[in-house]
């Protein structure tokens, strides 16, 4: 009663009001705010899915350009193949060194696999697939499609792709220039010499007791391939030492690709090849096989 004669009682009334109303928008306001969060998470999840949905598009696109490129390949074939070693490669590497195409009428460039640059693929057109065949090689076309041709070599460059007045070609891509060091590595067989050009100047080799194929199973087989193993570690080994007396400025190493990756040195350029024999005939037959380039005409 003393509220209702001192007016405290529509006060009182007039506050709970406020507060309910103060309570409903506060519930408003968290509503809303959980309603933009979902928004925004919604928003982000839908932006996360169209950026799947593009890459795999992209992906999509990439492999379809990859089948029509194979097949456009099942469908042409090179115009020429020749291997090329000695004068003929001498030859052939002038000849294109003697093309004049004006400014910015050569492209040159070295394709490292079967990611063929756009401007291969534009001078090229359809025949672009014969490049992605080719690789990794070298690449030479002119703007009037005159030269159109690859060419596999021992000892790539990094990859490049330019235009210029004439063709980039580089004798120590491609055969034997300078001095240098050139080893075989097989399993029990090693050989390696030093050249001025193609004029071997030493040589040193050897053989080791490195067992060969063993066709018995169970423990036999299982401890005959462990001293198997244990004897081409040996024979690594005893080729490492025989490099590292040498330590040429540059080092070809061709032969088993299994032992070539699994030797210690620093080779500008390795290869896998099949020469066979005693230790100096089968140099002399990897030497001649590593520094065989491959013409393509496209």
């Amino acid at each position: 009663m003393l509220d209702e004669l001192l007016g405290r009682a529509a006060l009182k009334d007039r506050i709970e009001e406020v507060e309910d109303e103060k309570r409903r928008l506060r519930e408003q306001l968290e509503a809303e705010q959980r309603r933009r969060s979902e928004a925004a998470s919604a928003r982000q999840d839908a932006e996360e899915r169209v950026n799947r949905l593009e890459d795999k598009i992209a992906q999509l696109e990439g492999e379809l350009e990859r089948e029509r490129d194979a097949a456009a390949a099942e469908s042409l074939s090179f115009r020429r193949v020749e291997s090329l070693r000695g004068g003929r490669l001498d030859a052939i590497l002038d000849r294109l060194r003697s093309v004049d195409a004006g400014a910015e009428g050569a492209l040159s460039a070295y394709v490292a696999d079967g990611d063929v640059p756009d401007a291969v693929r534009e001078a090229f057109g359809d025949r672009s697939a014969l490049v992605r065949r080719a690789a990794p090689c070298l690449a030479y076309v002119d703007d009037a499609g005159l030269v159109s041709a690859t060419l596999s070599v021992p000892a790539p460059p990094e990859p490049f792709c330019e235009w210029r007045e004439t063709f980039r070609v580089d004798d120590e891509w491609c055969k034997p220039t300078g001095r240098f060091a050139f080893a075989l590595v097989r399993a029990g067989v090693f050989a390696v010499g030093e050249y001025d050009g193609r004029d071997r100047t030493s040589y040193r080799g050897f053989a080791s007791d490195v067992k060969g194929d063993h066709s018995k199973g169970g423990f036999s087989q299982g401890r005959f391939e462990r001293r198997r193993d244990a004897q081409i570690d040996e024979h690594l080994e005893d080729c490492e030492a025989a490099l590292r007396d040498r330590d040429p400025d540059r080092l070809y190493v061709a032969g088993d690709a299994r032992l070539v990756d699994a030797l210690d040195v620093d080779a500008t350029a390795t290869a896998a090849v099949d020469a066979s024999g005693d230790p100096e005939d089968a140099l002399d037959e990897a030497f001649h096989e590593f520094f065989t380039a491959t013409l393509r005409t496209v």
